[in-house]
């Protein structure tokens, strides 16, 4: 045997260590029972790894994006087994890890029911208990056609190895486009218990899965194709702890709870009628108020900061968006044409074409800029019904769209100005957590239009203003819109969930010669072309609204809340009063009922905090003498005796300063 020399990359140091021929990742991190993988060279490798001179390895812990990634398709492969020993007849399809958990697809007679999860978990705990070794082995395309030649989803995988194909659907976890690997699962007498294709890695052994729930069954079409036959897929969930997992579990909860489409019924906000279509929502009375709320503050926002507001239609002849390159690019997302007087229109998916026409409408001078045009403008996207998810997903949606043209020196301070300008109001309305993206163009170059020297441009500013917020950066290869790059505010809400939300976007395509020519008189008397920046600062009111809810799960702070105080009288006698006291909360814009039903004064609390109503003014004979109130929180807090004048001060106090109450 000979020696061979490594280096083993911590997070401390790099330590260089001379070794035997032969030896094997784990025994560089015997000592560290978090580490499940190694990487060698850059690449995921199984613990077995037989280790070469030159070898640079670093540790994968359980606990790390990638050692979760492989936790998780390992458990998968524990799933499928187990499937296989209750279903023998079952087939294979594919078993990736995806965020917070994993999937397999089978192929089975009947569909899965919850009891058929509780028998799946219990064999996976005995096969886990059983510390089978995960051993993976390399082979030959025509050598794994003939093994797993009663596996017909797993043959069709071969046939695709090194395609683009084999992406779909998280194929590649399974082939690859390099050597063909199968792993067996090796019992304690040495014995193959189960094998699959797969790439890896894997954990060592079976035993190293600290803890798994199944979550549910779903059908679905095989490699994400409806042409294709319909599986049966199991989710499930692993962790590197039981403390994770429940914590987990709870966050599941807490989201259940907090189910915008759950509470939007509750509350009486808004529905989804079948009769208008999916995604297609309708605001009731309640949801209308808060809908209401949000754009007069957004409004008078957008006016404060330099913005002028402008209307548009929700139809334009096609030609309009072949113009802008929305339909070559985006036409997939926008719903076909239809006839008008013997012409194609569209139903609009975006606003900035028309904005660019009031733009052009009359000749402009450098002094106008920067020239801010904002609306609430109406657009229908064309999404897949699989998609679409309450207010988060929808089809039809109004964005409080802004669009500013400036010269090109000017860009870097609009973008400031208009990321400053969406933070502060992402804050107004109680998100205060939140990082940056930065989507870029990739290398599809077909995808996106414009020269690389504009697009470098574009992106430096975007990155360089991005990083002056001191937000966390994170970087979007190929998410870029196809006129340009792009900053989205991706914000976290009370349980730690991230959405995006609004948007600025850097375009120098859309006002070249070749699109609207849209031009400026600049100081020296030439014609130059503007920059236009596209900014969200919602993204649209129905999404925003829809995380709003789940944010504050339907508790919305006293300047959103649709009833700000309910009335409650003790008895029919005192409903007089509170009358005389609602009128005078009106006078200050106070939106109050009056709850006259012949309900106890309890259940009348009881439905008020049901309706999640910030605060209830209770009036009994003491305080109809005293000229008073008993004042209850949403909380349970009450204050008895309390002055009219006082409680009408108070209520009025925390609308008007946006109390987090």
């Amino acid at each position: 045997m000979s020696d061979i020399k490594v280096a083993v990359l911590t997070a401390d140091a790099r330590q260089d260590s001379t070794l035997t021929t032969g030896t094997k990742a784990w025994e560089l991190f015997r000592d560290d029972a978090d580490v499940i993988a190694a990487r060698v060279n850059g690449e995921l490798k199984d613990l077995s790894y037989e280790l070469l001179d030159g070898d640079a390895v670093e540790g994968v812990r359980i606990d790390s994006p990638d050692g979760l990634d492989i936790l998780r398709h390992s458990t998968a492969h524990v799933l499928a087994q187990a499937v296989q020993q209750l279903w023998p007849e079952a087939k294979l399809g594919i078993g990736p890890p995806i965020t917070d958990g994993f999937y397999y697809d089978f192929d089975v007679p009947t569909p899965f029911v919850p009891e058929d999860l509780v028998k799946l978990e219990s064999a996976m705990r005995k096969i886990i208990k059983e510390n089978q070794r995960f051993d993976r082995r390399v082979t030959t395309d025509e050598d794994a056609l003939v093994e797993l030649a009663d596996e017909p989803y797993k043959v069709e995988l071969i046939g695709l190895k090194g395609s683009a194909a084999d992406a779909a659907e998280g194929a590649s976890a399974e082939v690859g486009g390099g050597e063909l690997t199968i792993y067996d699962n090796i019992n304690r007498k040495g014995e193959v218990a189960w094998k699959d294709l797969c790439r890896g890695p894997h954990l060592p052994t079976t035993k190293r899965i600290p803890a798994f729930k199944l979550m549910r069954s779903a059908a679905a079409y095989w490699r994400g194709d409806e042409k294709n036959k319909q599986l049966q897929r199991i989710y499930g969930t692993a962790w590197p702890s039981k403390e994770e997992l429940d914590a987990y579990l709870h966050r599941l909860e807490e989201a259940e709870r907090r189910d915008h489409r759950k509470l939007g019924r509750e509350l009486d906000l808004f529905s989804f009628p079948d009769e208008i279509g999916s995604g297609l929502p309708v605001f009731h009375p309640k949801g209308g108020v808060i809908k209401r709320a949000m754009e007069d503050y957004v409004r008078e926002r957008h006016i404060a900061e330099g913005f002028e507001y402008v209307g548009t239609p929700h139809i334009a002849k096609e030609g309009l968006f072949y113009t802008s390159g929305h339909l070559p690019y985006y036409g997939e997302g926008m719903y076909p044409a239809f006839d008008v007087d013997g012409m194609d229109y569209r139903l609009k998916a975006m606003n900035c074409p028309m904005h660019n026409l009031i733009y052009r409408s009359r000749q402009r001078s450098y002094r106008e800029l920067p020239l801010r045009l904002f609306e609430f403008g109406h657009v229908y996207r064309h999404e897949k019904s699989g998609v679409i998810h309450g207010l988060t997903r929808v089809r039809g949606f109004a964005q409080d769209d802004s669009h500013s043209y400036v010269t090109p020196e000017q860009a870097p301070a609009e973008v400031e100005h208009l990321l400053n300008f969406m933070l502060s109001l992402l804050r107004d309305f109680g998100i205060e957590d939140f990082y940056l993206e930065l989507s870029t163009r990739d290398e599809a170059k077909d995808k996106f239009i414009g020269s690389d020297e504009d697009w470098a441009v574009a992106t430096k500013v975007l990155e360089d203003v991005a990083r002056a917020t001191g937000l966390e950066l994170v970087p979007d290869p190929g998410g870029a819109a196809y006129y340009g790059p792009k900053i989205s505010v991706q914000a976290k809400d009370a349980i730690g969930r991230t959405w995006q939300m609004g948007t600025v976007q850097y375009d120098f395509n859309q006002p070249s010669p070749e699109r609207f020519n849209l031009e400026y008189v600049a100081a020296d008397g030439t014609r130059k072309q503007p920059v236009m920046i596209h900014s969200a600062k919602f993204g649209s009111i129905e999404r925003f609204m829809g995380v709003l809810v789940e944010h504050y799960a339907g508790a919305f702070p006293p300047w959103l809340a649709p009833v700000q105080v309910q009335g409650i009288p003790i008895a029919e006698r005192h409903v007089d009063y509170l009358y005389e006291v609602a009128a005078r909360l009106r006078t200050q814009g106070i939106r109050v009922e009056i709850d006259e039903s012949d309900d106890r004064m309890q259940k009348k609390i009881r439905n008020a905090q049901l309706q999640k109503v910030p605060f209830m003014l209770i009036a009994g004979d003491d305080d109809v003498e005293a000229g008073a109130v008993s004042f209850r929180y949403r909380d349970g807090r009450q204050d008895n005796g309390v002055p009219v004048d006082e409680a009408i001060a108070r209520v009025a106090q925390a609308v008007a300063s946006r109390e987090q109450v």
